[in-house]
């Protein structure tokens, strides 16, 4: 049966409801994607204080800033930048690269364990990794490989500024 104009906007709902059904992995404050608890125990309503309302749906309800806005997008200051949330160490400035996304771009945490990835379907169809702070497990961004950056690892860690603190080495 062809689709008339009365049957599109039903099939527009059924579309966006079905792109709804494929949102990032919401946000679980207590447990990991192993099933274990995080170490570090966030309390929301303190952390919604803290905070700017950005940073907060950023970091608690995987938003994201918009591209060239980041503090550190273009940043050189050499330190260390941790997780806004819990301030854990998350990446060095040494692994920092301009890849002209719109965002701070590193090559690799600072550990491998500092991080936790997580599949995210948000842009059906296109499936992306989540990276989320493994002590808290605080949105952060995306990482991406085989893009061609001429880096270690072929990756690009794409970091909102909004989730990340810089402590600078003096």
């Amino acid at each position: 049966m062809a689709m008339t104009a009365i049957h599109q906007p039903e099939s527009i709902i059924q579309w966006l409801h079905f792109l709804n059904m494929n949102e990032i992995t919401p946000i679980d404050s207590s447990i990991n994607s192993k099933g274990e608890p995080y170490k570090v125990k966030i309390d929301e309503s303190e952390l919604k204080q803290r905070v700017d309302s950005l940073s907060f749906n950023v970091l608690r309800k995987a938003d994201t800033e918009m591209a060239f806005t980041g503090e550190y997008t273009d940043t050189e200051t050499i330190g260390v930048y941790k997780c806004k949330a819990c301030a854990a160490e998350l990446f060095r400035s040494e692994t920092k690269f301009h890849s002209g996304c719109g965002w701070p771009s590193f090559y690799a945490p600072t550990q491998k364990d500092a991080v936790e990835l997580i599949e995210d379907r948000s842009l059906f169809p296109r499936i992306r990794t989540e990276v989320r702070c493994a002590a808290c497990g605080s949105h952060l961004g995306h990482v991406f490989t085989g893009e061609g950056y001429s880096v270690p690892t072929d990756e690009r860690w794409c970091i909102n500024s909004v989730a990340l603190v810089l402590e600078a080495k003096p």
